[in-house]
């Protein structure tokens, strides 16, 4: 007689009941089990605002009489000046730990566990993904109140209110959530939180220094101001000193710096439609 083996049936991995409404769900839940380690562990918010406070401190008071602002080197001005870039390098440098979060879930099984639940598939990285806002916006949050501190004065420069420098803030952090979707992409692609670390924020460099962020741009030889004026964090920048009423506007040609808010918006949303494109299929493909 000759034994015939069978080998029992992989049972097939449950599904989510299909609907935006639970994917929604599933996702808040995701978000809420992150914000709740965010909070065990304290020192991610700390460190988080620390390394800005740093570059306030640093560009103000190392670099600030020595940078030329439109006619004046000015401290003050350059203070001034330099605030919307520090907001937008902080929420853009994000991206590193959305990518290491990530990459350490992958490495500890807890993404195969989320897969073999019942639930939106996407929802994994969109609930991570909105946890990590929400953090970002609370070191925004403290990052405005040292900035105040410091010397920072909305309306410096051309009037505002309240209003607009709300609207900027909401440009920032649209602009935090899109990238931080680079960051999820990054983090699937690598095999350990370290490498996640680094290449997660080893591009951001080239990214917010090749900009308007921290010198005007009109001082930088002619190929590199036309990198820096198309560059999408400098419409962000330029839209946020437009708002704030701060020092310091480019006044480049360039379509992104004459209209500023609508370049940010369209490059922000073009980012995060991309990018959380490419990070759900790279994560229903690595299922």
């Amino acid at each position: 007689m000759t034994a015939v083996s069978q080998t029992a049936p992989t049972p097939p991995a449950p599904r989510a009941a299909p609907g935006v409404g639970q994917a929604v769900r599933d996702s808040l839940v995701v978000a809420k089990r992150n914000l709740i380690r965010m909070t065990r562990i304290p020192e991610m918010v700390l460190f988080g605002v620390i390394q800005p406070v740093m570059f306030v401190v640093l560009f103000t008071y190392v670099f600030g009489g020595s940078m030329k602002i439109g006619d004046t080197t000015d401290p003050t001005v350059y203070k001034n000046f330099l605030m919307a870039g520090i907001f937008a390098q902080t929420v853009t440098f994000a991206t590193a730990g959305s990518s290491a979060g990530i990459a350490d879930d992958m490495q500890k099984g807890l993404i195969d566990r989320f897969r073999s639940l019942p639930m939106a598939r996407g929802a994994v990285l969109t609930g991570r993904t909105v946890a990590d806002l929400a953090q970002t916006a609370i070191t925004l949050l403290i990052l405005a109140a040292v900035a105040l501190l410091v010397g920072w004065r909305p309306g410096s420069a051309e009037p505002t209110n309240f209003g607009k420098i709300m609207a900027g803030f909401g440009l920032l952090l649209l602009l935090g959530y899109a990238f931080t979707w680079i960051g999820a992409l990054i983090g699937l692609s690598v095999r350990t939180p370290e490498a996640a670390t680094s290449g997660g924020i080893i591009w951001l460099f080239p990214v917010t220094f090749l900009s308007n962020a921290f010198v005007d741009s009109s001082q930088m030889t002619p190929w590199l101001r036309h990198i820096a004026d198309w560059n999408p964090f400098s419409a962000t920048v330029q839209a946020c000193r437009q708002l704030f009423g701060d020092p310091g506007l480019s006044q480049s040609q360039a379509w992104p710096m004459q209209h500023p808010i609508w370049a940010s918006l369209i490059y922000s949303v073009l980012i995060l439609v991309v990018f959380r494109t490419l990070a759900v299929r790279k994560y229903r493909r690595s299922a």
